[in-house]
């Protein structure tokens, strides 16, 4: 700790008076890493469909802002399914059998919420667990999903994790919404060469709710009446993560290890925070416009060939819909 004695006079008259500033930047500072910290597997939830199904939600955090770590299902990456009616787990080791739960091999930064939903297992009660594992940079973590009731999740809880709306909020309008509506158009299998460009389009639509994030007049924070405030300049409105709202539609990689780039540049699909990103979760962002049509085209070129997951995501800010397409690229 570096201690600095600095004499202050202030400006009504009173004596100087020395000063001791404590700086400790190391104590004070929050840490943060570009790469090398571990993935968390993430169980958010549980859910029940209209028809009775129920599934285990899952996501992430990676800690990581730059890297994105590529783990193939196998000892690094995998599901365990407890046997059901007992409370125990079989093998709480890698089974080839059961290790591929649809889960995501390509890990973006930061937190991702609700990424994939397992169903659960019939038979299962609230001592049973479903069980991810993820190694990651020498770190291993594991989310144990169960049917306990205080974990069951509807749609206004998706609502407010995301940051549509705060911790606890609740209206007429907001329980009325659904999730946008996603076609993707042509083959869910393509195959096409490394370097040659490929079109992917897909039709999204929403039902408007929750209403798209607009810029607002604001109070001006050097009390000078009201004024065109950037919304980096407004205070918090809630002490949950916020996301502005609106339809918005994302392609991404969800499996594959190679380079991919994407024509226009995707609206990020992770907490991207930093003002001024191309992200939800930032502030200075709002919904770009929407195609008359409602169609979507974009072009995605591979740099090395492999087979690749592409997951295209449609979301108002609150709740979500995705549609998968698999790449074979060839040489």
């Amino acid at each position: 700790m570096t201690v600095k004695l600095r004499r202050v006079a202030t400006s009504v008259g009173l004596p100087a008076v020395a000063v001791m500033l404590l700086s400790a930047p190391a104590a004070n500072a929050q840490l943060t890493y570009l790469s090398g910290q571990p993935v968390s597997t993430a169980f958010e939830g549980w859910e029940e469909d209209d028809d009775g199904s129920r599934y285990f939600l899952f996501g992430y955090m990676n800690s990581n802002w730059e890297q994105e770590p590529d783990i193939p299902i196998g000892p690094n990456n995998y599901l365990v399914l407890g046997e059901p009616g007992t409370g125990r787990v079989e093998s709480p080791g890698f089974n080839a059998a059961v290790a591929d739960q649809g889960q995501p091999t390509h890990f973006l930064p930061r937190r991702n919420r609700f990424v994939f939903r397992v169903r659960v297992p019939e038979g299962f009660t609230a001592r049973d667990e479903v069980i991810w594992t993820l190694t990651a940079n020498g770190a291993t973590v594991s989310a144990y999903a169960s049917l306990r009731l205080d974990s069951l999740v509807d749609d206004l809880i998706k609502a407010s994790e995301q940051g549509a709306i705060g911790a606890g909020t609740t209206n007429p309008v907001i329980r009325a919404n659904i999730a946008p509506t996603l076609t993707v158009r042509g083959d869910h299998e393509r195959t096409v060469r490394v370097g040659e460009p490929l079109t992917l389009t897909a039709v999204a639509t929403d039902d408007g709710v929750p209403k798209a994030t607009e810029p607002r007049r604001s109070t001006s924070p050097f009390g000078r009446g009201a004024s065109d405030v950037p919304p980096g300049w407004m205070k918090p409105r809630q002490i949950t993560v916020g996301s502005a709202t609106g339809l918005r539609l994302s392609w991404y990689v969800y499996r594959g290890a190679g380079p991919v780039e994407f024509v226009p540049e995707q609206i990020k699909v992770w907490e991207d925070t930093r003002v001024h990103a191309n992200s939800p979760w930032a502030n200075y962002w709002y919904p770009p416009p929407l195609p008359e049509d409602g169609v979507f085209e974009t072009e995605v070129t591979f740099d090395e060939p492999g087979t690749y997951v592409l997951r295209c995501l449609a979301s108002d800010g609150a709740l979500g819909v995705d549609s998968d397409v698999t790449v074979t690229v060839t040489q």
